[in-house]
C-alpha cells in the first residue's frame, strides 16, 4: 500500500474505536460499513490517496470499463449488420482511458460519501501491529501521509491489506514490461502485445487489446488456459481465441525478455521443447498476485505467515485473539472482490455479536468477463469425481438459446455438474453471453439445495439469456427443449 501525500487530520488519540479495518479495498471498506451499521465505531486506515483498493483503481472496475468500450467497439465494427449506417468508427484511445478513469473517479468520491454517511473515521495512512492486545486493547501504529505518527486504539482489528501484481523473477515493471497498474495507463493504443498467463487479468486483457486491433499472443505455462475453471470451459475460451486470432501458447515457459527499441522481444519454449522468440510493443505479466502482509505487523503478535497468506478459521478469525484477516491475503480464499467483501460483512457480524455464516469456499461465483464471459461455481466435473461422487452431466448450446442469436452471440454453452443419486446440483460452468450476470441464479440454487429436478420446473422468461439454464438443467436428464 503506497504512501500519500495527503494530510489527515489527527483524532484524539485516547478513542477507543470498538473495531480498526487497516485496508480500504472492497473487504475493507464493506467490514467498516457493516461495522458501522451494527453500531460498533469504526475506523478505516488506508495508504492510498483513494479508498477502494486494487479493485477499483487497478483492476476489477477499470478492467471492465475498458472491456464495455471493447464490447462496443466490436459491434461498430458490424454496425450495418444491425440497421445502422455509420462512417468509419475511428478508436480514440484517450477518449477509452479517460472513461475508465471517470468511472473510477465516480466510485471513489462515492467511497467518501458513505464513509462520512456511517461515520466512519477514516485515517489516511499506513497501519502496522504493535503487538497483542493489552488489557483487551489493540494498538495500530499509523504513519500518516503527512509524515507523521499517530497510535489508533481498538478492541478488535480486520486486516485488509490486499495484494500486489507478481512479477517474473529478475524484471520490474516499467512502460514496455507491465503489470495490471502500468497497462491501465499507457498512452495509446498498441499494435501488439504479449501476455504472460492466462488467468483472469491475462485473458481480460488478451480480449479488450484484440478487440482494438492488437496483435496478442497469450504464453500460458500451464497446459491449458483459465485453468482454474471445468475442462470443456478451457477448452472452448481456447478454440475461441484461436478463432479471433489470439496466438496462444499453453505449456509453454517464458525463458527472457529484452527490451528494444520496438518495446521487447520475448523468448520462451513451447510445448514441445523448442524455442522460439517473439517480438512486441508491449508485454503484460499476468502470473498472479502476492498477500502484501511483509510490513503489517505480523512479526509483533502471534502470526505466522504461511508464503504471505494468513491463516484464519472460518470466521476469519487469526491466531491472533482479537484479530482477523479478510480478502486476498487470506490463505486457501480465492483472491476476488466479492470474496472479500462478504468475508468482511461475516466478520463485523462476529465483532457485533450478530448472526453470521462462513464463507462457504463451494459457493463462491467465478467470473471472468472475456468475450465470451465466464461464469462457475462449485465443482468441476473432475473435482465432482475426484472427491467420488457419481456424476452426471448435462450441456447445453447457447446456439439454441434464441437472446443470444438476438445478441449475435452464440459461442459457448452452460453446463451442468450433478449428483445422479440425489439429483445435487454439484457445479454449473457457463461460457458465453451474459455467463458473469447468470451464474448468480446457480449460486442461489445450491445455497437452497436445489435440485436438477426442481430447476428444471423453474419459469424464465422467454427470450432471455437466463432461460440457457433451464435447458442447461433439463440437460443432465437428457431432456433440453431448444436442442
Amino acid at each position: 500500500m503506497a504512501e500519500t501525500k495527503t494530510s489527515t487530520p489527527a483524532a484524539n488519540t485516547d478513542t477507543i474505536f470498538d473495531v480498526v479495518v487497516v485496508g480500504g479495498g472492497p473487504a475493507g471498506y464493506t467490514c467498516a460499513i457493516r461495522a458501522s451499521q451494527y453500531g460498533l465505531k469504526t475506523a478505516l486506515i488506508d495508504a492510498n490517496d483513494r479508498l477502494g483498493g486494487t479493485c477499483l483503481l487497478w483492476g476489477c472496475i477499470p478492467t471492465k470499463a475498458m472491456l464495455f468500450s471493447a464490447e462496443i467497439w466490436d459491434h461498430l465494427k458490424h454496425a450495418d449488420r444491425y440497421g445502422i449506417g455509420i462512417p468509419q468508427p475511428e478508436l480514440l484511445w484517450k477518449n477509452v482511458i479517460a472513461r475508465k478513469d471517470d468511472v473510477i473517479s465516480r466510485h471513489t468520491k462515492g467511497l467518501d460519501f458513505l464513509m462520512k454517511k456511517n461515520k466512519i473515521t477514516t485515517f489516511k495512512g499506513y497501519g502496522r501491529l504493535t503487538g497483542p492486545a493489552k488489557d483487551g486493547i489493540h494498538t495500530v501504529d499509523v504513519k500518516l501521509a503527512d509524515g507523521k505518527q499517530q497510535t489508533i486504539k481498538a478492541k478488535k482489528v480486520v486486516l485488509a491489506t490486499g495484494s500486489d501484481a507478481r512479477m517474473l523473477p529478475g524484471y520490474t515493471p516499467d512502460d514496455t514490461i507491465l503489470t495490471n497498474i502500468e497497462i491501465l495507463k499507457i498512452d495509446k493504443m498498441p499494435k501488439s502485445l504479449i501476455v504472460v498467463g492466462s488467468g483472469a487479468v491475462g485473458v481480460e486483457f488478451a480480449s479488450i487489446f484484440k478487440s482494438f486491433g492488437a496483435e496478442v499472443t497469450i504464453i500460458e505455462a500451464l497446459p491449458r488456459i483459465v485453468n482454474a475453471e471445468d475442462e470443456d470451459v478451457s477448452k472452448e475460451l481456447l478454440r475461441l481465441y484461436k478463432k479471433r486470432g489470439i496466438d496462444v501458447h499453453v505449456s509453454a515457459k517464458v525463458d527472457k525478455i529484452e527490451k528494444n527499441k520496438e518495446g521487447a522481444l520475448v523468448h520462451f519454449t513451447k510445448s514441445d521443447g523448442k524455442g522460439e522468440t517473439k517480438q512486441a510493443e508491449k508485454v503484460l505479466v499476468a502470473v498472479g498476485r502476492a498477500p502484501r502482509t511483509y510490513d503489517c505487523g505480523l512479526d509483533k503478535v502471534n502470526i505466522t505467515p504461511d508464503r504471505g497468506f494468513i491463516l484464519t478459521n472460518e470466521w476469519m478469525e487469526t491466531t491472533e485473539p482479537g484479530v482477523f484477516a479478510i480478502g486476498d491475503i487470506v490463505a486457501g480464499l480465492p483472491q476476488l472482490a466479492h470474496v472479500g467483501a462478504m468475508a468482511g460483512l461475516v466478520v463485523a457480524a462476529r465483532a457485533a455479536g450478530k448472526y453470521a455464516r462462513p464463507v462457504r469456499r463451494d459457493r463462491i461465483p467465478g467470473c471472468t468477463y472475456t468475450e465470451p464471459q465466464i461464469g462457475s461455481v462449485g465443482l468441476t466435473e473432475a473435482q465432482a469425481k475426484e472427491k467420488g461422487f457419481q456424476v452426471k452431466v448435462g450441456k447445453f448450446p447457447f446456439v439454441g438459446n434464441s437472446k443470444a442469436t438476438i445478441l449475435d452471440s452464440h459461442d459457448g454453452f452452460v453446463k451442468v455438474v450433478a449428483d445422479a443419486k440425489y439429483g445435487e446440483v454439484l457445479g454449473v460452468h457457463i461460457i458465453g453471453p451474459g455467463a458473469t450476470e447468470i451464474i448468480a441464479e446457480c449460486v442461489t440454487a445450491m445455497e437452497l439445495e436445489a435440485t436438477v429436478e426442481s430447476m428444471m420446473f423453474t419459469i424464465h422468461a422467454h427470450p432471455t439469456l437466463s432461460e440457457s439454464l433451464l435447458d442447461g438443467f433439463s440437460s443432465v436428464e437428457g431432456m433440453a427443449i431448444n436442442v
